[in-house]
């Protein structure tokens, strides 16, 4: 069903601007949904109110609903590739939101960004070579590394006065030790940037991202990129493309983006890597071969939302962006206890609650058993990690405010 109004003007007829409820509570309950039929195995009890993985309940955009309807028209889905002005929405997409002119044969598909690291790691780093992290940060970044037989390092982010900052100094030493005496050649490869940075919502700004590639560029350091919320900003914040601070910088630099979560498409298993330097481009391909890059559905669908869905993302920010307004004053006002980072850009809130003086399995417990919430336990997101829980606000407000009474149920029967 077509959610768009036709109107005339000028005796021009023209496509009305679609306005989202996003409201509306939608049932995923039996629909092989990751996030929502999987409560106990996952979380031991069914009652729990699902606010973890990063995938929101809200519907589609209709251009790719309806996109993926023509396409599921034709009778046949046989094997695929990505159409031609898939490449060039993808080039003027950049161009048009962060000034990045590039060229489509930097183009390559993959099958979603984590999918897209672990080739990354695999063609790049070999058993035992290590590869930074800036923990607490999103952890299928571990597996990316261990699972082809890296070593992760971490380099945690500093806590000042409640806002998250890179450790400049430590990552300088990382490098130095690693280079001086009696080690003979440098053993890290890579660093994996968050940007903007999950779990704790910072969108690094443009001089904290020169200070970290420069100091990688000097120790001939690639750079992966990971921008998957890229698109998904605060008011008045702005996004930096890492790859955009100098020439250089985006020759050391492989960038992994998708539509899929701001358009909440991540089950059609669809994203895209930018990789400006030839040599890196033709091992990332080599390491890729024989893995998924994407199917028939998710190519019309990422093409429709990058070039009709415009309306949706400036509805879903502002919608976002009041959902955290409401989640923080409650914490704020109701449950001292707790603190909030501010949240810069994704939908994910991080919420201090070591106050509560728990450890961080007792944490995991208490808030399953007693407020019933399925959460991403802070500790899992690695060092600095611990007493903290993540929540995904990507949801309708009602759902923002049961899971807030249950918490404060659960907080004040303490």
């Amino acid at each position: 069903m077509s959610r768009y109004a036709r109107i005339k003007v000028n005796d021009t007829e023209e496509v009305a601007k679609v306005q989202y409820n996003f409201d509306q509570l939608i049932d995923r309950r039996h629909t092989n949904s990751s996030k929502h039929d999987n409560n106990t195995v996952l979380f031991g009890r069914e009652d729990v109110l699902d606010m973890w993985v990063a995938d929101m309940d809200f519907q589609a955009p209709a251009p790719v609903i309806e996109a993926i309807k023509k396409r599921a028209e034709h009778p046949i889905y046989g094997y695929t590739f990505p159409q031609a002005s898939l490449y060039d929405a993808i080039v003027e997409r950049v161009d048009k939101l962060y000034g990045w002119k590039i060229k489509k044969e930097w183009i390559v598909f993959s099958a979603g960004v984590v999918n897209g690291l672990f080739s990354a790691v695999e063609a790049f780093a070999h058993p035992g070579d290590e590869l930074i992290v800036q923990s607490p940060v999103y952890y299928p970044f571990f597996s990316a590394i261990k699972g082809r037989g890296g070593q992760v390092i971490h380099n945690q982010l500093k806590e000042v006065d409640g806002r998250y900052e890179m450790d400049f100094e430590g990552l300088e030493k990382l490098f130095e030790v690693r280079t001086s005496f009696p080690v003979r050649s440098p053993r890290i490869k890579a660093l994996i940037l968050c940007s903007p940075h999950n779990p704790v919502g910072r969108v690094w700004d443009k001089e904290e991202l020169q200070r970290l590639a420069d100091i990688c560029v000097k120790h001939n350091c690639l750079i992966f990129s990971d921008e998957i919320h890229c698109d998904l900003l605060a008011p008045g914040v702005e996004h930096t493309v890492t790859a955009t601070l100098s020439p250089e910088i985006e020759q050391h630099t492989i960038t992994f983006m998708s539509a899929s979560k701001t358009y909440n498409l991540a089950g059609l298993a669809t994203s895209y890597v930018i990789i400006p330097n030839d040599a890196l481009r033709e091992r990332f391909i080599a390491a890729r071969a024989g893995h998924n890059s994407g199917n028939v559905f998710g190519y019309v669908a990422t093409e429709a939302a990058l070039t009709q869905c415009d309306d949706y993302l400036e509805q879903l920010r502002a919608y976002l962006s009041a959902n955290f307004k409401y989640f923080s004053e409650f914490i704020a006002t109701r449950l001292p206890q707790l603190r909030v980072a501010n949240l810069e850009g994704t939908y994910l809130a991080w919420v201090d609650m070591r106050k509560l003086g728990m450890s961080p399995l007792e944490l995991q417990s208490f808030l399953r058993e007693k407020a019933r919430l399925a959460l991403d336990d802070g500790y899992v997101f690695g060092p600095g990690g611990e007493g903290f829980e993540r929540f995904n606000l990507a949801c309708p407000r009602p759902v923002i405010e049961e899971a807030l009474r249950r918490l404060e149920e659960a907080v004040n029967g303490l």
